[in-house]
């Protein structure tokens, strides 16, 4: 049996001290954001659930990103992870939408280096977007990105004085 990652056990604590949710579109890391929180014990709780949109009409079918935004800025962009963040929280009615979008690598996309990772994080008031630049092969850069969106996701539940802190969570 493995141990939970400890942030992800962290922000599920926070999420369920709040009595909120999370969802997850996932492209690069194909489910690797929902597979983390869902590693949690009783993760059910906090996880409304997730859709890996690694093809470009995958993000606006499943995920509710407008064709028109997609057209005209590209499945890598910050405009393209924001509409992630927010659609996948509608679709799946959570309290916190988490995008995820960029190139794992080895070669460039369309244009974008390895590494560019954009990460969108929705509540539905406000929608932040991390640019990050993931040195590293494909499982790191993926990972990377994971591990950023369980940090931003935690930033933004710290910035609102309601997150658990790291002495009080017990994977």
């Amino acid at each position: 049996m493995t141990t939970p990652d400890p942030v992800a056990a962290r922000v599920h604590a926070a999420l369920l001290g709040r009595g909120e949710t999370v969802a997850a579109a996932e492209s690069l890391t194909a489910g690797l954001f929902c597979a983390t929180i869902a590693s949690v014990p009783g993760a059910s709780a906090t996880l409304r659930g997730g859709a890996v949109v690694y093809a470009t009409d995958l993000k606006a079918v499943l995920a509710g990103v407008p064709e028109e935004l997609l057209a005209c800025h590209g499945p890598v962009s910050p405009e393209t992870a924001a509409a992630l963040a927010e659609g996948i929280r509608a679709t799946c009615t959570a309290t916190w939408g988490v995008g995820l979008t960029g190139v794992a690598g080895p070669d460039p996309v369309d244009g974008h280096r390895p590494g560019l990772v954009y990460l969108g994080i929705a509540d539905g008031q406000r929608t932040d977007v991390t640019e990050l630049d993931l040195p590293g092969d494909r499982q790191t850069v993926r990972s990377g990105a994971v591990a950023a969106a369980f940090e931003r996701l935690l930033d933004r539940l710290d910035a609102e004085g309601n997150a658990v802190p790291d002495h009080g969570v017990t994977p």
